[in-house]
């Protein structure tokens, strides 16, 4: 070794420690604050608490700095107290807390004992600077309360849309049970049964068959009279069962709460109708009509003759009896008379009358307009035809009705779309083809329907109507004379086309 390098002195990193531990400043005496509740699960403290119980035995061996007095830690501020600029007191940090600190992903602060930065190297500040000490530090529990409120939240949205969507399926449960439910019911064998239970059968019932009556309207007849549970069980049992069943008009005599088969089965049995029964058919006459009452009921055909011949004995005004009979099936006692058979249908017309508002002074009148409309046009019709026969009468115009003239003249039998022409030239005071305003008395019996038209007119500016297909009953009303002879040559083409129609 040279002299020069001999005489230049020896690197002694001792001596440089000794000359910067000389140097620092008295610490300040500060009473470290001591927390003695038990630190949160998962913070720093625990695990720093942690790390030291199980490395506390080899630390304390550990040895310390070259200095022989401790060095003094640099103050921490809590998290508390940053936010507030007021540092307070935290205990010295050693070496084993800057190793938790890294290990926790914090920078530990540069410890007093270690060697200091190479010359050129700025020197951090004494305890890590005034940022490290005011910057605010991360809730420990800030962490763990943020998950819970985003759990809450995705319950809470995750409740709604399964209560959506359990709601909608139950409305859709209650629309197809509104909309379906009876055939629903039906296919599953749910809900109450449409029939009733054979052997429930008791008492007596009375079900009128109409003539041209089917299955439907019986059907309902029996619904009505009590025999049947529902309306259409009836009806259903036909489809299924006696499709070509046929029904014979009069009064029968069933039982309530029957089945449909059992009252299908007495209605074709002769024993259950009643034979003291008699009929008037809508748009008949007295003279076509007395004869069958008469049969029916097993009384001389003059005793209904001479029962018809003085109105004013049923109470009414009028020249004869023509109209009055109210047309239905009526069931009387064994003993009954011709008389009181025709009080019945007079006294059933009168309650007709008063059900569609008709006054007292206006019955014959309007039963006269209801005869017409009854046999000039079908039912869907009648509000039609009473129109026309309105308008006519209110221009002084002739009505031209066939019936009136076939009536008079005695030819019914002609139909009501033509007539002969004896009929509609013969002077007749029934004859609206030779006379303005209405007959002197109605043609027919009119059906309450028809009653109800003759009171309540469609409106509508129609003087006309032929009837274009005598198989439909379709009819054609006009306004003009030319629309109307459009409409005869309809009618006489279908004519044509159907020979043995009846034209």
């Amino acid at each position: 070794m040279s002299e020069r390098e001999s005489a230049s002195p020896q690197h002694d990193p001792d001596a440089r420690l000794g000359d910067l531990f000389e140097n620092l400043p008295d610490p300040t005496q500060q009473l470290p604050t001591v927390d003695n509740s038990a630190p949160v699960p998962g913070s720093r403290r625990a695990a720093r608490e942690a790390a030291s119980a199980t490395g506390q035995g080899a630390a304390s061996e550990a040895p310390r700095a070259a200095s022989s007095e401790p060095a003094a830690a640099p103050v921490r501020a809590s998290a508390d107290d940053a936010g507030r600029g007021e540092p307070s007191a935290t205990p010295v940090r050693d070496s084993a807390d800057a190793v938790d600190a890294a290990d926790a992903g914090d920078t530990p602060t540069r410890a007093l004992s270690q060697v200091p930065p190479a010359s050129g190297e700025s020197q951090p500040p004494l305890g890590g600077g005034l940022d490290d000490l005011f910057a605010p530090h991360e809730d420990e529990h800030a962490s763990s309360r943020a998950p819970k409120k985003k759990r809450r939240t995705g319950c809470l949205v995750a409740l709604i849309i399964v209560l959506v969507i359990v709601g909608g399926i139950a409305a859709t449960g209650v629309w197809v049970m509104n909309t379906y439910g009876d055939k629903i019911n039906e296919a599953m064998g749910w809900g109450e049964p449409k029939d009733w239970e054979a052997g429930l059968a008791t008492g007596e019932a009375f079900v009128t068959i109409s003539e041209g009556d089917t299955g439907a309207p019986v059907s309902t007849k029996l619904f009505e009279a009590g025999i049947t549970k529902t309306e259409d069980v009836f009806y259903d049992y036909l489809v299924k069962e006696e499709p070509d069943l046929t029904f014979y008009p009069g009064v029968y005599k069933l039982q309530k709460k029957m089945t449909a088969a059992a009252a299908a089965e007495a209605l074709q049995n002769p024993d259950n109708k009643m034979e003291n029964t008699a009929s008037m058919s809508e748009g008949g006459t007295i003279v076509s009509s007395l004869p069958g009452m008469a049969e029916s009921l097993g009384l001389p055909l003059a005793d209904f003759e001479a029962a018809v011949k003085d109105p004013s004995a049923y109470g009414v005004d009028a020249q004869n009896l023509e109209g009055w009979l109210f047309p239905a099936v009526y069931t009387f006692d064994p003993d009954v008379t011709a008389v009181q058979v025709i009080q019945r249908m007079v006294d059933r017309t009168r309650e007709a009358l008063t059900e569609a508002g008709v006054p007292d002074a206006d019955a014959e009148r309007v039963l006269t307009i209801a005869s017409i409309i009854q046999r000039e046009g079908r039912t869907d019709d009648f509000a039609k035809v009473s129109r026309v026969i309105q308008n006519r009468l209110d221009i002084d115009m002739k009505l031209q009705m066939d019936s009136t003239a076939q009536y008079g003249y005695g030819s019914l039998h002609e139909g009501v779309v033509s007539s002969s022409a004896e009929a509609l030239e013969d002077p007749n005071p029934w004859n609206t083809y030779v006379h303005t305003g209405l007959p002197i008395t109605p043609i027919a019996s009119p059906s309450f329907k028809a009653i109800d038209a003759a009171m309540h007119p469609a409106d509508g500016p129609w003087l006309y109507f032929v009837t274009i297909n005598l198989a439909t009953g379709e009819t054609q009303f006009s306004e003009t004379y030319e629309e109307h002879q459009a409409g005869i040559v309809k009618w006489q083409a279908w004519c044509r086309d159907n020979p043995d129609a009846g034209c």
